[in-house]
């Protein structure tokens, strides 16, 4: 068992206990005393970045909203592809982990928060959708669209919750949703939704072979047809 060093505790938004330990050399979050994640394993949330980023760096004022904060990879991940001139949106529910992100947590993906292209916001990620406002949609607020975390986030991956992403993309938007496990409903609900949906597999600690692998849903909005 290895030794396990507790460095704080807190309460969801939900009352439920939520604790940051040190446990051996990784840093683990634990709801429950369940693991919600750990600095060992982050290959597939960098990757979820790359994938919906892909062909944004020489674009100007690109806007990117992250769905969880988690440990702060995915929004390391996200800069590291953007240009100087972009914005990355973060919404977060549980006020915690943005504190930890901001003091032990931070040195992890280099500090993230602390880039003047990141706003973070306390909330529901399904609050900060506008039509035709970002680049790219990044969602990992579950263990996947049918393991949900929080109960309320079912509405995000239903008709009504894709057609409210599908139209917050402008024009050749990428969404990406991750997944500990498959979901071909979903990947019907993104086709269906007229967001071209593709599986992407990809390794959960990133470039070691060994262990798990993760699922990127992403789905795109169509482009414009030029008019010649």
């Amino acid at each position: 068992m290895l030794p396990r060093e507790l460095l704080a505790e807190a309460s969801t938004p939900a009352g439920e206990p939520i604790t940051l330990a040190r446990e051996g050399v990784s840093l683990v979050v634990r709801v429950r005393n369940e693991v919600l994640m750990s600095s060992r394993v982050h290959g597939s949330e960098e990757a979820m970045a790359e994938v919906g980023c892909a062909g944004l760096r020489e674009r100007r004022g690109v806007r990117v909203l992250i769905g969880g904060l988690g440990l702060g990879y995915t929004v390391r991940a996200a800069l590291d592809a953007l240009g100087s001139d972009a914005e990355v949106v973060v919404r977060e529910l549980i006020p915690a982990l943005v504190e930890w992100n901001r003091g032990t947590l931070g040195e992890l993906a280099g500090r993230p928060l602390d880039d003047p292209r990141v706003r973070v916001e306390i909330g529901d990620v399904g609050d900060a959708l506008e039509p035709s406002r970002f680049d790219a949609i990044l969602l990992d607020v579950d263990n996947g669209p049918e393991a949900l975390t929080v109960p309320s986030n079912a509405r995000l991956y239903g008709a009504r919750g894709l057609e409210r992403l599908r139209t917050s993309l402008r024009p050749g938007g990428a969404l990406v949703v991750w997944s500990a496990f498959e979901s071909p409903r979903f990947a019907r609900a993104l086709r269906a939704a007229g967001l071209n949906g593709e599986v992407v597999r990809v390794r959960a600690r990133g470039k070691v072979a060994r262990g798990s692998r993760h699922l990127l849903y992403v789905g795109r909005a169509a482009r414009l047809r030029s008019v010649s």
